[in-house]
């Protein structure tokens, strides 16, 4: 590297530590390059884990990311060849922004450090979409599938996805989880344990004296996880129970159909600003980062201010740190997940790979990161 690059590098690195994030753009114009020469720059500083990006913005890595950024890149510099040569890896992934762009990253690092070959379907959530995905990477040469099938609560519901324990080469589940009894229960499968996540949370606002601690989480694949671990370290800890999440069907039941987007953001508004007002609430865990920073501003023009009447601590830790007032987060293993997965199923694919080793259910850790 030249030692020009080394400099410029370094004064990311120091702008970064002091402001913690930066706009891309206006960084550019500070070192006087170009966008494209420091988009390199940032590229090679994230393949390294030294830094975090998303959405036009960079940012210093935490203490947590960057031990598992580390974890990553260690194994993606592992000699080329480690039982991969010529393999053709498919992922059926929701999509590859926000959540699963780490995941996708992930996963990639370790295959192609391992000399094979990544190529990605898209579902975008849509019903049955997961399968017509992985039938396509199939018919194009997959070897093996890293597979995140759309169920709704993470897990199949009874008759759903039966398909997947069916497929002909080796797959392993990504970020979901099937039942005892389940033909898919029986795959690989690699997920962040987002029960333990909440219940850190929750432990983490106990420590600091809340006694009525809300969960504001819309219905997604990740809330039921969230919601059981909240409950158990709720009961625990022996803290008071926070009002109940209004029902999720509740303007289907009245013949209207599913909620739009901003009827489900006003709902979860008015359950944090009563919960608060009226129940004695003074600690919310928020899924997701963006649904926090849209609530908290609306929260005051209603009266609640936080943290002084609402400490928050949300859940998934994509832009937390980049709020006004940075926020605590709960920040799943992302990227380590896409490469665990990545780096069982290749292990799966290797030559001569005992074929009854037993299948393993990883489950990974999410990390706390406390702001001030």
């Amino acid at each position: 590297m030249r030692p020009h690059v080394d400099q410029r590098q370094a004064q990311v690195r120091e702008i970064l530590r002091v402001r913690g994030s930066v706009r891309v753009a206006e960084l550019a114009q500070e070192l006087g390059v170009s966008p494209v020469t420091l988009r390199r720059d940032i590229e090679a500083m994230a393949a390294r884990g030294e830094i975090q990006r998303m959405h036009g913005v960079i940012s210093k890595v935490a203490a947590g990311h960057a031990a598992t950024a580390a974890s990553v890149s260690a194994r993606a510099t592992a000699p080329a060849g480690d039982g991969g040569e010529g393999l053709v890896i498919g992922m059926v992934v929701p999509t590859t922004e926000y959540y699963y762009a780490d995941v996708v990253r992930g996963a990639r690092e370790v295959i192609e450090a391992r000399g094979a070959r990544l190529t990605v379907g898209l579902t975008r959530y849509l019903p049955g979409e997961d399968r017509t995905q992985a039938d396509r990477l199939l018919s194009t040469g997959a070897d093996g599938l890293l597979l995140t099938p759309t169920w709704d609560a993470g897990s199949p519901g009874p008759g759903e996805g039966a398909w997947t324990a069916e497929l002909p080469v080796p797959t392993v589940l990504v970020e979901r989880w099937a039942p005892p009894g389940h033909p898919a229960a029986g795959l690989d499968r690699v997920a962040s344990d987002h029960a333990h996540g909440a219940a850190r949370a929750v432990q983490h606002l106990a420590e600091l004296g809340h006694r009525r601690i809300a969960l504001a989480s819309r219905e997604t694949p990740t809330s039921a996880r969230l919601r059981a671990g909240f409950e158990a370290a709720v009961a625990a800890l022996g803290l008071e129970p926070a009002p109940a999440w209004p029902e999720a069907g509740a303007g289907a039941a009245a013949g209207q159909g599913p909620l739009a987007e901003a009827e489900l953001f006003a709902r979860t508004l008015d359950y944090l600003c009563t919960a608060v007002q009226e129940s004695g609430v003074s600690a919310a865990l928020i899924h997701s980062d963006t649904d926090a920073i849209m609530l908290i501003p609306r929260l005051q023009a209603r009266g609640v201010r936080v943290p002084e009447d609402l400490m928050v601590i949300t859940y998934d830790d994509e832009v937390a740190g980049l709020a006004d007032v940075p926020l605590t987060a709960v920040a799943p293993a992302k990227r380590e997940v896409g490469a665990r997965a990545a780096g069982l199923l290749l292990d799966r694919l290797s030559a001569g790979a005992p074929q009854d080793v037993p299948r393993q259910h990883l489950e990974l850790l999410p990390l706390l990161t406390v702001r001030p």
